[in-house]
């Protein structure tokens, strides 16, 4: 790995949604429940690691019991340019769903467009493009 990987400590929520990013951005999902890895600290269907690969690249288990879920404060997961604007239209609007958009996708004064969103499990995503960008 050449670059930070974002790992995601869910609510008990990491099977549904590292799902929902596989149907969102696409890739390859690997899911590892307690059980499968002899963990003692949590159900033994809590998902103990689960991993994201392909364009975009996101990982995460379940919460132990007592343990810290995501929270995020001043903090967002850029996509800006890693796609054709089409592709990061399709993203910002699947991310959309059941989540809350901050800022539309949208030409800005700058000239680029941008947007922001907070998906339904509370990761906070900035989305762009440059103009006349084909990534």
């Amino acid at each position: 790995m050449t670059a930070p990987q974002i790992y995601v400590s869910f609510p008990g929520t990491a099977r549904e949604a590292l799902g929902f990013y596989a149907s969102v951005f696409g890739g390859e999902l690997t899911l590892h429940t307690n059980a499968e890895f002899g963990r003692a600290d949590g159900a033994p269907d809590a998902i103990a690691h689960g991993e994201l690969s392909g364009v975009v690249a996101l990982a995460g288990s379940d919460t132990p019991p007592g343990g810290t879920s995501v929270r995020f404060e001043g903090l967002m997961l850029s996509l800006l340019g890693t796609a054709e604007p089409a592709i990061l239209h399709d993203w910002f609007n699947k991310l959309s769903l059941g989540g809350r958009v901050v800022d539309p996708l949208a030409a800005k004064p700058w000239g680029a467009s941008d947007g922001q969103v907070i998906d339904r499990y509370g990761l906070h995503w900035l989305i762009g493009y440059e103009p006349g960008a084909d990534a």
